[in-house]
């Protein structure tokens, strides 16, 4: 991968993390601070939810003490010299989901421009090995 794309790439798993960061997820400004302007997201729950939508949302259950939400398979991609796709799964206290957000460089540096989860169930481990 060109030193360029990882460099992007990179900036855009930190950011993401940062967001999965208790502290940054309790405080409406940290939290602020890491989204576009223009931010959508399609939650796990099927709605639709705006930047203010977002920041009331997490600071609100940041508030209350929770275990850390995990992350896992996180893998990203450059798709324009301002634009990185990521993709990833979690796990928010048995809440399983799949997610996928774009990061967008601007002036203020990578802000989340869309984020998308989509629930899933782990498989029962019998499926996990292979037979053969």
């Amino acid at each position: 991968m060109p030193e360029a794309e990882r460099d992007a790439v990179e900036a855009a798993i930190e950011g993401e993390l940062r967001l999965l960061d208790p502290e940054v997820r309790a405080s409406a400004d940290l939290l602020g601070a890491q989204l576009h302007p223009e931010f959508i997201e399609f939650g796990s729950s099927g709605g639709r939810f705006d930047r203010t939508d977002v920041i009331v949302a997490l600071t609100e259950e940041g508030a209350r003490p929770a275990p850390p939400i995990t992350a896992s398979r996180m893998t990203g991609v450059r798709l324009a010299p301002d634009v990185v796709h990521l993709t990833f799964d979690t796990d928010n206290n048995g809440r399983l989901a799949h997610r996928s957000s774009l990061w967008r460089r601007t002036e203020d540096g990578w802000l989340l421009y869309f984020h998308q989860a989509t629930p899933f169930t782990a498989p029962p481990a019998s499926s996990l090995t292979r037979h053969g």
